[in-house]
């Protein structure tokens, strides 16, 4: 591994350890989320979706967390309260929503661009790779539940907490993926890099394999 990769793979897991910092900052309503004390999960998903994110993106990100730590703010939880416009709108418009940054309409219309492209892919990911696609989320808003959230709504909650700069970037690493055709070392589905990431973290050494294993 060479200098500009170790210095990666260490922002990328400074990025994760942050993360995992708010989160467990987040309160929970019922009480503390069993998965806050679940590290090693969180460590494997998260670091896989930052797998696929170059420097700048990262970089951008990683200014975020530091800014929001800066001025009091918990990205993680506002992710989390952003998800209940879907899952719990009531008390997201008594709790959340008046503490929260607002996004303009534009902002929204290109969160929600990116959103479908997404969506689909995950979509394609699903029908290509059924059994690991039953152990993701649902997958689209209109499938969530109070006790159920789905892809769509994630990726929608974790959007809107990012500032203008990173999500620019993320959306033209979006556009930039949606514009090319996919290669052996560059997939386009971001969902299926991901989770590629995710399996191999997993000890698994692709999605085939890690496929078949859910059969058992």
């Amino acid at each position: 591994m060479n200098a500009e990769s170790t210095d990666l793979t260490a922002l990328r897991e400074r990025i994760v350890r942050h993360e995992w910092n708010q989160f467990q900052r987040t309160n929970n309503e019922g009480g503390r989320a069993a998965c806050q004390g679940n590290w090693p999960v969180f460590h494997q998903m998260r670091l896989a979706q930052f797998l696929t994110w170059d420097r700048p993106l990262l970089e951008s990100y990683a200014a975020d967390l530091d800014a929001a730590d800066h001025i009091g703010r918990n990205l993680v939880t506002e992710k989390y309260g952003r998800m209940m416009v879907s899952t719990a709108p009531i008390e997201y418009a008594r709790t959340i929503e008046p503490y929260i940054p607002r996004l303009d309409a534009d902002r929204i219309a290109r969160q929600e661009h990116v959103i479908a492209v997404q969506v689909a892919w995950a979509r394609d990911f699903r029908a290509r790779w059924p059994r690991l696609g039953e152990a993701m989320r649902v997958l689209t808003t209109a499938e969530d539940t109070p006790a159920a959230t789905s892809f769509e709504t994630y990726l929608r909650g974790e959007l809107g907490t990012y500032s203008d700069a990173t999500f620019a970037l993320y959306e033209a690493m979006i556009e930039h993926r949606k514009a090319n055709d996919a290669t052996a070392h560059s997939p386009r589905n971001i969902t299926e890099e991901t989770l590629l990431h995710t399996v191999r973290l997993g000890g698994f050494a692709g999605l085939d394999e890690a496929e078949a294993a859910q059969a058992g």
